[in-house]
């Protein structure tokens, strides 16, 4: 899922700021209501005093774009509706599959599912059934939902999905069925041995039918929506914040405890911080780099620092000069210094990527690059060897605008690449024009292919390399550079035939991103650390899943 958001307002301005500048400036079980029991936590045995109070607030980052579970495509929308909704599974604090609305699931082949749900409730008192099920995934790869996750059970292979997703098959066709109120039976046409763990993504979440119905695309408003997780909308300011609360009719509301989560869309890291010194924020979503040794100094035990499933990179439009050529893509590739941008403009732990797939996903081969060897001067060289055959030189400079959405860190990451591309290649050689826009805004401009290069970022919707790889087949809804390699396609679609192991499957998967290397339709630069702070009296706040999936309801504020 595209990664963190930052965004405020809409502007052009030439890059002016030097990187020796910049690099400066950078480097400077229970009851209630009584106890609970925190397994993420350093005293993670020991119970605690509960707060009175429980109601916390957390940083998200951008204002999103909906809430509905069909109609987005990034981490801060799906960090709200996960509270709203629960699909067949679930995750826990370290990561791991569990039941949600299914109890319990099972396969002979890995291509017919059987998933069992429980007795479950929507907050209007409707029982949850497996014909909700059926209504979500028909309404996801429906052509009229425009669902920016529409391909997501193609690449699942949901029996029907493609030709539904094409126009050339009626929703009904998908396959997907219930066989009665709690029985639901999905036919794949390949065996997806972790197809289970795809359905933690928010796109595969249940939505009520005749909610929708009656009110349209209103129905998300907080007087409109019904949900069936443990929290509900209660209010909604544009820009401000979030508030949701506790749903009674949640199956599990016994063991919730958290009663009101207020949400915030703060864009900056600076001021995410500062609120979050001043008490307003008990949850922060990132700490700049330039103030990262100071905090680290003066609220280490507050400080979070963990890997993550997320890769930063540029998407390059593979239609469109000049990156229709791939001579262009690979010198801009070559050229940069990533180590740069990971240990100096970050600096929290972040480390080049030479890949796509983070190195640490789970059933995953690396690849090693063989110019991820060469000296700094031998990849310049080459990088102005295939910019000169491409036909660009000082009396024909390379010209071509940077998008980004609007953040602080963005604009760090976006002056260091201008600038190291211009040192590298002669600054009479290429220009470059930044471009920020606002969080909303800017998915549509990539969406739309209305850019030359877009920053970009993947985060995992499951842990396997194939949630990364997927997003760059021919067809995937998110595959926004159109790049397509008839090669690339073949091996990820070679990873699910029948008979494949997972050694296989890794094979594959590296050449998959061998692939990539060659055809270069992405500009890796770093892979993620999560850093952020917590305040002492949040207990619960998981540190161990590399997917960052949050849940409120496994979290508690102590007496403080």
């Amino acid at each position: 899922m595209i990664k963190s958001p930052r965004a405020r307002s809409m502007a052009r301005w030439p890059v002016a700021l030097t990187l020796s500048a910049l690099l400066g400036a950078t480097l400077m079980g229970c009851n209630d209501k009584e106890a609970v029991n925190n397994s993420s936590d350093a005293d993670s045995k020991a119970e605690k005093a509960l707060a009175e109070d429980q109601s916390i607030t957390i940083n998200n980052t951008a204002e999103p774009e909906s809430i509905d579970p069909h109609k987005v495509s990034a981490v801060p929308e799906g960090n709200i509706i996960r509270q709203l909704f629960i699909g067949l599974v679930d995750t826990d604090r370290e990561g791991k599959t569990v039941p949600g609305m299914a109890e319990s699931w099972e396969s002979k082949d890995n291509k017919v599912w059987t998933f069992k749900l429980r007795d479950a409730k929507w907050s209007n008192g409707d029982p949850v059934t497996a014909e909700d099920f059926v209504y979500s995934w028909q309404r996801l790869v429906d052509p009229n939902t425009a669902s920016p996750y529409a391909s997501y059970l193609v690449d699942a292979k949901v029996s029907g999905a493609e030709a539904v997703m094409a126009g050339e098959a009626n929703p009904e066709t998908l396959g997907i069925k219930a066989l009665d109120n709690k029985t639901l039976q999905i036919t794949l046409t390949e065996p997806v041995p972790y197809f289970p763990d795809m359905l933690i993504h928010t796109s595969t979440k249940p939505v009520p039918q005749k909610v929708i119905e009656q009110f349209g695309d209103k129905w998300t408003d907080a007087a409109n929506i019904v949900v069936n997780g443990p929290y509900t909308l209660s209010e909604w300011r544009v820009n401000d914040k979030i508030v949701l609360k506790r749903n009674p009719s949640y199956f599990d509301n016994a063991h919730t405890t958290i009663d009101t989560v207020t949400i915030l869309p703060i864009s900056s890291p600076t001021t995410d911080v500062a609120r979050y010194q001043a008490g307003e924020v008990d949850v922060s979503a990132e700490v700049p780099p330039e103030q990262f040794e100071s905090i680290k100094a003066s609220m280490g035990k507050e400080l979070r620092v963990a890997p993550r499933l997320c890769t930063y990179y540029y998407k390059y439009n593979t239609v469109r000069s000049p990156f229709n050529d791939v001579r262009v893509r690979r010198a801009l590739a070559l050229a940069l210094d990533r180590d740069v941008i990971a240990t100096k403009v970050m600096g929290q732990g972040q480390q080049p990527a030479y890949q796509l797939t983070p190195p640490s996903t789970n059933g995953m081969t690396n690849f090693t690059p063989e110019w991820q060897a060469w000296s700094k001067e031998q990849r310049i060289k080459e990088a102005n060897s295939l910019l000169q055959q491409a036909g660009y030189s000082a009396s024909h400079p390379l010209k071509f605008q940077l998008l980004y959405n609007t953040s602080d860190n963005h604009k760090k990451i976006a002056v260091a690449f201008s600038s190291l591309i211009k040192e590298a290649l002669g600054t009479d050689k290429v220009q470059v024009e930044l471009v920020n826009k606002e969080w909303k805004t800017y998915l549509d401009t990539r969406r739309t292919g209305d850019y030359d290069i877009a920053r970009s970022s993947w985060c995992g919707d499951y842990n396997e390399p194939s949630s990364f790889l997927n997003t760059l087949k021919t067809d995937n809804t998110n595959n926004h550079g159109k790049y397509s390699s008839p090669e690339f396609d073949r091996l990820l679609n070679q990873t699910l035939v029948e008979g494949v192991d997972a050694k296989q499957r890794a094979n594959l998967y590296q050449q998959a991103e061998a692939q990539l290397d060659a055809d270069m339709p992405n500009l890796n630069m770093y892979h993620y650390v999560g850093v952020r702070l917590v305040k002492p009296y949040v207990i619960g706040f998981p540190d161990n899943d590399p997917l960052d999936v949050w849940h409120m309801k496994d979290v508690a504020i102590a007496k403080h």
